[in-house]
C-alpha cells in the first residue's frame, strides 16, 4: 500500500500589514489589550484586488518548485476555503487553470478553520488507496474581505493568506499516519456568516443588517476550542500506534494564543513545542496551518523523520487532528521553471477560451 508523504510547500501573504496600533485608529481598542486576549500583534490584509484564488496560486506555485513537479503531475487539487471567490465555481477550478494543471481534477473544501486537516486526510486516503499520485492540497482565505471593521471583538482575529502542501505516493514508509475528523452542527450558530446562502439570499435587508459579516460568539468557541483541541491531538496519537513522546512537533490552528496554552496544559507538553506564528498574520482559517508548517520547514525545525501533529479547529462546528512523519523534498532529477509553465498556463487558458467561443458559434449554428 503507498504512502501519502510531504514533498513540497509554500505560502503566500498580502504585503499589506495591518498592526494592532493601526487598529486603535480605527476602533476602540489597544495593542496591549489585543496581545493580552489574543496574543495576535499584526496580520495581512489583501488589497481590494488580490483574491483567494491569487494567493492560493502563488503558494502553489511555490509548493511546486519545492517539490519538483510540473503542474500536469498533479493529479488532484483541493482547496480548503471559507472564503471562496464564488458559491460556483470552485476556487479550485480557478486554481487549476491558472497553473495549467491539464490533468488535475479540482474541488473545495468548506469545514472552516479545520478545512485544511481534513483535505490532507481526503488527499492521503486516495494516495493510499492507490488511485492518485499527486495531490495539492490548499488552505487560503481573504478573510478582510468579511470582517466588520467596527466590531471589536472580529476585527482584531483575522488575516488573510494562503499555504500549499504537496502530496505524493511511495512506497517508502512515512507521511501522513493518522488523522481524526469531527464535528458538532448544535453548534452552527457560534460562528457563522449568515447572509449569503440559500436560508439568507443576499439582498437590501441583508447588507443592511451587516449579516454577509463575521458574526462570533467568542466565550462560546473559546470554550469549545479549549475542550477539543487536547482531546483531538490525543485520538490522533493514539490512532496512529505512537506516543506523545515521539512527537517532535505540534502545529496548532492559529486562531488564539490562550487557546494554543490551554491545549499544551491538557496535553502537558511545553508550549516550545508547539510551531507558533499567530503574532504575525492572525487568524488565516484553512491557511494558518499550512503557512506555519512551510515556516518550520524553512528555519530548519522541521527535520526528516520527525514526527508531528496538526490540529484545528472551526466553525460547523468542526474539528480534527491528522499525525505525519516528516518528509522532505524527494530526490528529482529535474529542476521546475515556474516563469515558464505560468507563460504556458495563461497561452493555454487563453487559447481554451477562445475554442470555447469558436465551439459555441459553430454549435450555434448547427442548432438554428
Amino acid at each position: 500500500m503507498p504512502f501519502a508523504h510531504i514533498t513540497g510547500w509554500g505560502m503566500a501573504v498580502p504585503e499589506q500589514v495591518l498592526t494592532n496600533f493601526d487598529l486603535e485608529k480605527i476602533i476602540e481598542t489597544s495593542d496591549n489589550w489585543i496581545v493580552e486576549m489574543t496574543g495576535i500583534k499584526e496580520r495581512r490584509i489583501a488589497e481590494k484586488d488580490q483574491t483567494t484564488s491569487m494567493l492560493a496560486v502563488e503558494a502553489a506555485w511555490n509548493a511546486l518548485s519545492v517539490a519538483k513537479l510540473k503542474p500536469a503531475d498533479i493529479d488532484l487539487i483541493i482547496c480548503a476555503t471559507s472564503t471562496p471567490e464564488y458559491l460556483f465555481p470552485a476556487t479550485a477550478c480557478l486554481i487549476q487553470d491558472r497553473l495549467g494543471a491539464t490533468k488535475a481534477g479540482a474541488f473545495d473544501l468548506s469545514a472552516a478553520c479545520s478545512g485544511f486537516i481534513y483535505a490532507m486526510n481526503m488527499a492521503a486516503q486516495a494516495i493510499r488507496s492507490g488511485s492518485l499520485n499527486n495531490v495539492l492540497v490548499i488552505g487560503a482565505e481573504t478573510l478582510s474581505q468579511f470582517v466588520d471593521w467596527s466590531d471589536r471583538n472580529t476585527c482584531i482575529l483575522f488575516g488573510d493568506g494562503a499555504g500549499a502542501i504537496v502530496l505524493q505516493s511511495s512506497e517508502i514508509p512515512g507521511g501522513v499516519i493518522s488523522a481524526v475528523m469531527h464535528s458538532d452542527g448544535s453548534g452552527a450558530d457560534l460562528l457563522t456568516v449568515p447572509a449569503g446562502g440559500s436560508k439568507n439570499p443576499a439582498s437590501e435587508e441583508t447588507i443592511r443588517a451587516g449579516m454577509h459579516y463575521i458574526h462570533m460568539d467568542g466565550r462560546e468557541v473559546f470554550r469549545f476550542a479549549t475542550r477539543v483541541m487536547a482531546q483531538a491531538t490525543r485520538e490522533a496519537i493514539l490512532s496512529a500506534g505512537i506516543l506523545m513522546e515521539d512527537v517532535k512537533w505540534i502545529i496548532p490552528h492559529q486562531a488564539n494564543l490562550r487557546i494554543i496554552e490551554a491545549a499544551a496544559r491538557g496535553l502537558k507538553v511545553p508550549l516550545e513545542r508547539f510551531v507558533v506564528n499567530l503574532e504575525r498574520y492572525g487568524n488565516t482559517s484553512t491557511a494558518s496551518i499550512p503557512i506555519a508548517i512551510c515556516e518550520a520547514a524553512s528555519d530548519g525545525r522541521l527535520q526528516k523523520g520527525d514526527k508531528f501533529v496538526l490540529v484545528g479547529f472551526g466553525a460547523g462546528l468542526t474539528w480534527g487532528a491528522l499525525t505525519a512523519q516528516w518528509t522532505g523534498v524527494l530526490e528529482a532529477d529535474h529542476v521546475i521553471r515556474p516563469t515558464y509553465y505560468r507563460f504556458i498556463a495563461r497561452t493555454r487558458s487563453f487559447l481554451r477560451r477562445l475554442w470555447l467561443r469558436i465551439e459555441g458559434i459553430i454549435w450555434g449554428r448547427n442548432t438554428g
